[in-house]
């Protein structure tokens, strides 16, 4: 009986329990969520970093360092650590590289404010002091980072190098860091030098030879053959090209239906008349002058016949068929033309003038190559090589990197010591700065600080050095001022860092910091989850 008694409402007077104890669950079910997403990837941090291997549902095998891809393929079911997913491409669309670093961050900063937590801290004065501490952190890099000129080609080489170390195709950065600087330069629009469109940059994978067979081409590269039928010109001289969106066979009815024919006559009446439909548009292409003709794929009807074939080969006429629709933008700003939609409008002023186009033997197919364009567009082309197809991706991905790295010293000029050297100054400022901060605040700036030497320590423990006493010594020059030193993988010990070239855009590490913090304070405000079925 006293047991029902006790369990009567109190009195509205004095206030009653509330159960705090689900609201602390739900905060740690998400932190150590998002904290296993970002130990699976700490792994591939850095150039001694190691790759993952991905195998999909469907069976296919990637092979990545790149943290972006391993999280976009990784399936999480756990929202919070969705977040960390979204973290990373968020990364990827500001800087392009360091993907893998602002997911650490996050990580370890996640691991500090747990601490934080038990020890009683409210998660708002957590979130607020974390919002000081990236601001301040931003501050301390940008006054560390030192200004870069575009002219500075060695400069802009050393930082896509930097990117690449530490990529599975590390051992081809002296050629692909250079490929990567000249494709960004050409694209840069002198009026608008901060707008860089990586769409102006495209990359064909062709499978054989190896990645040193990469290179930039001036110009356009179709992964197709040409058109062979009837013995048509696979080169051209001089050649004057139309890229044309309508198809070159005899039309159809617009509705299904069948028309049937009973006589000879009437047969040989509609192939005639099919003949004379296509030598008229031919007649027509050929008095333009035009020599090489780019057809857009067709799903209507055939965009050419064996019969408009055989005549633009008699005609003298290159064909290259099938080209598809998205690429269509891409070869008009490049040749500087207009694609044609209607054979009535074929006109000469709408024709693209080359030097040449000739189709080239690789590997086990052919390419047509455009070179010698008059009036080319800003745009340019990468042809990556590589032994087998998981090679050529990664390369691929490699390559994205690069050239976003380079977009970012670009649109934001100024360059950052790597290694490590960065976070362990921002460490040891913002660990001074703390100490002026009252109360909570400071204690949590402190708990920031902290959290940022993660990087260092990660760089270290991969390339399997002693992680304990290399940021011991790190934290150590840094308090002597060497504000540049930094952990040197290759010789596996500490030495200024920009002097070894090992050098990143700023835009990378304070996105990095900025992202990072946002997403855990996003994290941090989570009480609750609800499901709506």
């Amino acid at each position: 009986m006293a047991a029902v008694t006790a369990a009567q409402p109190r009195s509205s007077k004095t206030e009653s329990y509330v159960d705090n104890k689900r609201k602390e669950d739900i905060r740690q079910a998400n932190i150590k969520a998002a904290r296993a997403v970002a130990d699976a990837v700490r792994t591939s941090l850095g150039p001694k970093g190691m790759d993952k291997m991905i195998s999909t549902a469907n069976g296919e095998v990637i092979i990545t360092n790149d943290g972006a891809t391993i999280l976009n393929k990784m399936e999480v079911l756990q929202p919070a650590a969705k977040m960390l997913v979204d973290l990373s491409k968020s990364q990827d669309a500001a800087a392009g590289d360091g993907t893998t670093t602002v997911v650490v961050i996050a990580g370890a900063l996640l691991k500090q404010c747990l601490l934080l937590l038990t020890n009683g801290i409210h998660p708002t004065v957590i979130s607020d002091a974390l919002h000081k501490a990236s601001t301040k952190a931003v501050d301390v890099l940008t006054a560390m980072a030192v200004p870069l000129e575009l002219s500075d080609r060695e400069s802009l080489i050393k930082s896509a190098s930097t990117s690449l170390n530490s990529k599975v195709v590390s051992q081809y950065s002296t050629l692909l860091a250079p490929l990567a600087v000249d494709s960004v330069l050409s694209v840069v629009d002198p009026e608008k030098p901060e707008m860089v469109d990586l769409r102006d940059i495209k990359i064909v994978k062709k499978l054989g030879g190896t990645v040193d067979d990469t290179e930039l081409v001036k110009g356009l590269v179709f992964d197709k053959k040409a058109s062979h039928a009837a013995g048509g010109p696979t080169r051209m001289e001089n050649a004057k090209i139309a890229v044309i969106q309508f198809q070159i066979s005899p039309p159809k009815t617009d509705i299904e239906q069948s028309i049937v024919v009973s006589d000879y006559t009437q047969m040989d009446r509609i192939l005639k008349e099919e003949r004379n439909y296509i030598l008229g548009m031919i007649k027509k292409i050929k008095a333009t002058g035009c020599n090489v003709l780019l057809i857009q794929k067709s799903i209507l009807r055939d965009a050419v016949t064996d019969l408009s074939l055989h005549y633009l080969a008699k005609a003298k006429i290159m064909v290259i068929k099938d080209v598809e629709r998205d690429d269509i933008e891409f070869i008009t700003k490049t040749l500087n033309c207009l694609p044609i939609a209607n054979i009535e409008h074929f006109r000469a002023e709408k024709l693209g003038h080359a030097d040449l186009v000739e189709e080239v033997s690789l590997g086990d197919g052919k390419i047509v190559k455009v070179t010698g364009i008059k009036d080319m567009g800003r745009t340019t082309t990468v042809l990556i090589r590589g032994s087998n197809q998981l090679v050529i991706d990664e390369a691929e991905r490699s390559l994205h990197d690069a050239l976003c790295v380079v977009r970012c010293l670009v649109s934001k000029r100024f360059l950052i010591a790597g290694g490590g050297a960065p976070e362990i100054e921002l460490s040891r400022q913002l660990g001074a700065w703390s100490k002026v901060l009252h109360g909570m605040e400071g204690y949590c700036v402190r708990s920031f600080a902290e959290a940022l030497e993660v990087i260092p320590y990660t760089l270290a423990e991969n390339a399997g050095l002693n992680p304990i006493a290399i940021v011991t010594e790190l934290r150590n020059r840094h308090a002597q001022g060497e504000i540049n030193a930094g952990i040197n993988v290759r010789k596996g010990q500490i030495t200024n860092i920009l002097e070894e070239n090992v050098v990143q855009p700023l835009l990378v590490s304070t996105s990095a910091i900025t992202l990072a913090t946002e997403c855990v304070r996003m994290i941090l405000k989570i009480d609750d989850i609800v499901n709506v079925r």
